[in-house]
């Protein structure tokens, strides 16, 4: 059987690798938008894990929420890596700061 444990354990795991992939990725903009993904997809873990725990569908409904602002979060930054790649012809993050005012 398996506890709420083995699924915080997994959740913690999740969220670790996706703070250590923001922290240590600093080049490209991709993989920094599918480690954001991977943190809100341990958020995700955690709510429909105490949902079940708990016998309450509303972390179940929490995760349809936050399933609709990745996927706005995703088609957003996906959008914008394109326009910046058609006028820059790079999705390097250090060369992004030469869009500043």
């Amino acid at each position: 059987m398996v506890s709420l444990e083995h699924y915080l354990t997994v959740s913690a795991l999740l969220f670790a690798i996706s703070v250590a992939g923001i922290f240590l990725n600093r080049k490209n903009v991709i993989v920094l938008l599918m480690c954001v993904e991977l943190l809100l997809l341990a958020v995700n873990f955690n709510f429909i894990a105490f949902s079940r725990y708990l016998d309450d569908p509303a972390g179940q409904v929490f995760v349809f929420f936050i399933l609709t602002v990745a996927a706005a979060e995703s088609a957003i930054g996906l959008a914008i890596l394109v326009v910046l790649f058609r006028n820059r012809r790079s999705i390097n993050v250090q060369e992004m700061d030469a869009l500043k005012g």
